[in-house]
């Protein structure tokens, strides 16, 4: 059998997908230490914030996330048994409802935001303002470069 030999363009998808899934593990980390004190975990906060601004439905949630609908839905369940969340008529769907977050919920989210902003600062003077800018705006283009893929829009 002949090897293949490794093109450089395979060896950087494969440090940048090693990177990101460190880095998914580091940051779940970190939510999951700015969100426990309040009473959430990582998973309730990421679902919470994505319907802060308006209520979407569970697979719109997924969609923007990135993450399974039944996943969504399992924490949507109980973000709604635990009061911090609630389903609302959706006008655009008779059958799939929007979540949407109840006060409580979004005190809870508010309650993270001192950590947060202090975490935020921390990493910020750690990276510089310029480079955190920067690797942000990598990871949007990787992300988006992606969904081009994911799409078939890019060949």
């Amino acid at each position: 059998m002949v090897k293949q030999p490794r093109r450089p363009e395979q060896d950087l998808l494969s440090a940048s997908a090693l990177a990101v899934f460190r880095l998914n593990g580091q940051m779940l980390e970190v939510a999951e230490g700015l969100a426990r004190p309040v009473g959430l975990t990582a998973a309730w906060w990421q679902v919470l914030g994505a319907v802060l601004g308006e209520p979407l439905s569970v697979a719109g949630v997924a969609r923007q996330m990135g993450i399974t609908r039944q996943s969504v839905q399992r924490i949507a369940d109980l973000l709604v048994e635990r009061g911090l969340a609630e389903y609302l008529a959706n006008p655009a769907h008779r059958t799939a409802k929007l979540l949407g977050p109840t006060t409580a919920g979004r005190e809870a989210v508010q309650q993270i935001n001192p950590a947060h902003a202090a975490f935020a600062k921390r990493l910020a003077d750690e990276l510089g303002h310029a480079e955190f800018e920067a690797v942000c705006s990598a990871l949007a283009t990787l992300s988006l470069a992606l969904d081009a893929l994911e799409d078939g829009s890019a060949g």
